[in-house]
């Protein structure tokens, strides 16, 4: 296995936009694509690390960029939300955007076009909760998304399957949000399935919050763990 990474710069409303390809350049075929959208951040050696691991598991990860090229922030900008806030002001746009993602991950010789999916991080759940309203992918997985309604009426019924990966902590999507979005998703005729996590808060997955002393908020091993394998499930199923 020698998995290699690309620099993918596309087009799109308000790009340029450049992510990062992973795959195996020993595949004789093409595999289905994975698109990663990252948190708050933008894209970044943590996502471009995700994309190596399902490039092992024989997919193709693609880090998404719905920022811009050269738009990035850290934990110690003055503003590391600024990005993000543009786009949760203007979900249309943050559509629009994922849509041309999509479709650059559909463009790479290395991905299988008609066997697409999405994950993502705190805004990227987000971002893919509202890439699965507006179609373009087979399924998505949310790992401690957002769940909020993106304002604009989109395609019924849903068609792609969403998996939900959600810390029961998470101070920014409390019960009655969860409850929420089980029944907007439930009238629209998806096939979700939603994952809590006891004990476990905002950031689950991400190994850089450890020890974090905001409540709510933090890595934990277990629900990391666990949300990683039901996705490894639901994209077997998926592609199967």
């Amino acid at each position: 296995m020698a998995i290699e990474r690309q620099a993918i710069v596309y087009d799109g409303p308000g790009g340029p936009f450049e992510g990062v390809a992973a795959f195996d350049t020993g595949w004789s075929s093409p595999r289905p694509g994975v698109m990663i959208v990252p948190n708050v951040l933008g894209q970044k050696e943590q996502d471009n690390v995700v994309a190596e691991r399902l490039a092992a598991l024989g997919y193709v990860g693609f880090v998404a960029d719905t920022y811009g090229q050269g738009k990035r922030t850290t934990r110690e900008s003055p503003d590391p939300a600024m990005y993000m806030n543009q786009l949760n002001a203007d979900r249309a746009l943050l559509r629009d955007r994922l849509h041309a993602s999509v479709a650059a991950m559909q463009a790479l010789p290395q991905v299988d076009a008609a066997r697409t999916a999405a994950i993502g991080y705190c805004f990227g759940g987000k971002s893919v909760i509202d890439l699965a309203r507006a179609g373009g992918v087979l399924g998505v997985v949310a790992f401690h998304g957002i769940f909020d309604p993106p304002g604009y009426d989109y395609p019924r019924p849903i068609a792609a399957k969403l998996l939900i990966c959600h810390g029961w902590n998470d101070p920014l999507v409390p019960p009655e949000a969860v409850t929420a979005l089980a029944a907007e998703l439930t009238e629209a005729g998806a096939d979700w399935q939603l994952h809590g996590y006891g004990h476990a808060g905002h950031g689950f997955t991400d190994a850089s919050m450890k020890g974090s002393a905001r409540p709510g908020f933090g890595y934990d091993a277990n629900a990391d763990r666990r949300s990683w394998q039901a996705m490894r499930d639901f994209l077997a199923e998926l592609f199967a």
